[in-house]
């Protein structure tokens, strides 16, 4: 393999100085940072893509959630607790977190994958995010991940365990979707009704042209929202 260039090691200092951590192995922060799509067109790069530490990153935050979960959130049940975490750790908040600390400009893509909009794309930042979050673990051990994730999303989780993050159902239709391929997604207005001031609004949500979900509220966000939440539980889903 080549030798990695001095620029990457460059913009593992930028990483380090925006998530607070020193890496002993900087080979763990480069791997984290290299999606696939840049190792598809660097055969003899020095650093394999994301996607192995993506998998353990991600059994890792769950794990952290599921513990802090369990040792302080003592009057939630088995399935009050799922929700929380699935809530704390979707891809949504963890694209968040990443556009906080600018991940986005540190990815190494290809060149496809930047023309496309790589760099703000939710499912390519969460990725990164599980991704450093495993390579925190295999650097410096689980103490480091577990105050790495908290740091995180600390914020995050105590507004979810206090009923107050509130649950973006067309993120979540939009994710579920997307697993199997691009997808159309557009929200109409079916009917509003009521006076101005106590409008009613109904819209449906639909995928290449067929409404899967309606939902109505008192405005067109809520409405859509619902739509989304209707349609995800049409699906089987329940969040």
């Amino acid at each position: 393999m080549a030798k990695i260039p001095e620029e990457v090691f460059e913009i593992v200092k930028t990483l380090e100085r925006r998530i607070g951590y020193t890496y002993r192995n900087k080979q763990y922060a480069i791997n984290a940072l290299v999606h696939s799509s840049f190792s598809n067109e660097h055969h003899n790069f020095a650093a394999k893509n994301n996607e192995r530490l993506e998998f353990l990153g991600d059994a890792i935050l769950d794990f952290v959630m599921s513990l802090m979960l369990y040792n302080n959130a003592k009057n939630f049940s088995e399935g009050e607790m799922s929700k929380l975490r699935a809530l704390i750790v979707c891809e949504a908040s963890l694209a968040a977190c990443a556009r906080k600390i600018g991940l986005g400009d540190l990815i190494m893509l290809g060149k496809g994958e930047e023309a496309n909009g790589g760099r703000t794309r939710p499912s390519i930042l969460s990725d990164a995010m599980e991704a450093i979050i495993g390579s925190i673990y295999l650097d410096g051990g689980i103490d480091e991940a577990d105050g790495f994730i908290m740091h995180l999303l600390g914020d995050i989780y105590q507004k979810a365990v206090e009923g107050m993050l509130f649950m973006d159902y067309k993120t979540a239709l939009q994710e579920e979707l997307q697993k199997s391929g691009d997808v159309q997604i557009q929200y109409k207005l079916i009917e509003s009704t009521g006076p101005d001031h106590a409008k009613i609004f109904k819209m449906s949500v639909y995928t290449n042209g067929k409404a899967i979900g309606t939902g109505v509220g008192k405005s067109k966000k809520d409405a859509e929202q619902m739509a989304a939440k209707a349609a995800l539980e049409d699906m089987g889903i329940t969040l």
